[in-house]
């Protein structure tokens, strides 16, 4: 396979290499998520002649005439007791016009966390619809993960349509209620397709029993939806992750900032800002595997060494000195709340963003989405798990964080529980579709030893 190169600009030629796409499936109970991506896999030639011999065993040991090709993605012994899926399942597969990074993420209301770990990083979401079914309140909650995520393409799986006898109206009135649905979410682009996973009906290959659908396969989609994307239309953030000083005889004064690119485009001799200091310096020299190089593009990381000895540590982020981000303590943003223990107004908390890691303090809670008539719950109190509103947040130390709609990286944030470090809540910074917060709301006084 060939290597990115790059143009004579300095940015990166992804049109010499096949393209990456990620992307994750997402649908409730029993649509049959692990079926299609075993059919993908398996329709694909992208099953191994020993795996495939190990699900046939293992099916035949449970009385199945024919391979259960969930069996290739639902790994855990749980899962395959249960005939759910518990964990997010990573599976990585070609085909000869693209590669591809899969999530196959959990359907239960309980593991609805686990797609916002599995569909953070795509760039598509496969929504799987039960034909029989319809569009059900885990749907709705998915179609909202998605959208509060800025994932770019979605795609309605409507499955098992060989058990409503390949009706169009069925397919027909579902797309459209699920549409109309995740447009008012904003979702920018959605593709319906109806297909039976079990029997391969318009997943790999065309279905002979639905004439009347003159659209892509899945696999055709995904193969060709665009997800090329150039670097140097985004604005470049940098967070530090390491300072390195060696002090050896032969770099006696060396001083590099090592970290992974999140976004955009630094070059030598660029004038940058290092925040939240806001102190400004330029770029002299940057390496990225063991060699100087001029230019460096996300999400490359690289070693940037700067014209002044400035104090930088971990978490600081370098920007370009025109295109920086203001800093602040006061957050506001919506969220998915993650954990079993509730989110509560005056709750203390850790805020992980990029490289960094804060106290803050749980201000207010302004409201909590309805998922049924996307209305808005005022003043909650609390967020239980699964559930999606806006936070306030305040921080102890200033924090440089873009809105999630300008970069899903550094817009994007952590609460952690400072007791025993578990993730609470995944955040996204600014306004997604949820209303902005109301002004002038009472704030918690009992903020002792927290008070900034």
């Amino acid at each position: 396979m060939s290597q990115t190169s790059t143009t004579a600009a300095g940015a990166p030629d992804h049109t010499a290499a096949t393209s990456l796409l990620r992307f994750a499936t997402a649908g409730s109970v029993d649509d049959g998520k692990s079926t299609l991506v075993g059919r993908l896999l398996h329709d694909s030639k992208s099953v191994l002649a020993d795996q495939l011999e190990a699900v046939e065993h293992a099916s035949r040991n449970r009385g199945q005439e024919a391979p259960d090709l969930a069996l290739l993605t639902d790994g855990l012994r749980a899962e395959r007791e249960q005939g759910i899926t518990i964990d997010v399942a990573y599976r990585y597969f070609a085909t000869p016009r693209r590669r591809f990074i899969l999530a196959d993420t959990p359907g239960h209301v309980q593991y609805t966390r686990n797609m916002v770990t599995g569909a953070s990083t795509a760039e598509l979401a496969v929504v799987l619809v039960d034909a029989r079914n319809g569009v059900v309140e885990q749907t709705r909650r998915h179609a909202a993960v998605a959208a509060l995520l800025r994932v770019p393409h979605v795609v309605l799986a409507v499955n098992k349509m060989d058990l409503v006898d390949y009706a169009e109206p069925v397919f027909a009135d579902i797309a459209e209620e699920f549409t109309a649905y995740a447009a008012s979410l904003g979702v920018p682009e959605i593709t319906a397709v109806p297909i039976s996973a079990l029997i391969g009906d318009n997943v790999v290959t065309p279905s002979a029993h639905m004439d009347w659908y003159g659209g892509p396969t899945v696999l055709e989609h995904l193969e060709t939806v665009p997800v090329t994307h150039d670097p140097t239309d985004d604005v470049a953030r940098f967070p530090v992750q390491y300072v390195i000083r060696p002090q050896t005889p032969e770099l006696p004064d060396y001083r590099g900032y090592a970290g992974q690119l999140a976004s955009g485009v630094l070059r030598v001799g660029q004038a940058v800002t290092v925040l939240p200091s806001g102190r400004s310096s330029t770029i002299t020299a940057i390496d990225a595997l063991g060699r100087s190089v001029d230019v460096a593009w996300a999400p490359q990381s690289v070693t940037l060494r700067l014209a002044d000895d400035l104090d930088v540590s971990r978490g600081d982020l370098i920007a370009p000195a025109d295109a920086t981000v203001a800093t602040s303590q006061d957050l506001t943003a919506t969220v998915c709340h993650l954990h079993d223990a509730p989110l509560t107004v005056g709750q203390r908390v850790l805020l992980k963003h990029t490289t960094r890691t804060v106290k803050a303090i749980v201000k207010q809670i302004p409201s909590r989405l309805t998922l049924g008539d996307l209305s808005q719950h005022p003043e909650p109190g609390e967020l239980v798990a699964n559930d999606i509103g806006r936070v306030v947040l305040r921080t102890a130390e200033p924090l440089a964080v873009d809105a999630y709609a300008d970069s899903r990286r550094t817009g994007s944030f952590l609460l952690v529980d400072p007791a025993d470090g578990s993730t609470l809540t995944a955040g996204m910074a600014g306004d997604a579709f949820a209303e902005a917060a109301a002004d002038g709301r009472p704030e918690r006084a009992d903020d002792a030893d927290w008070d900034f």
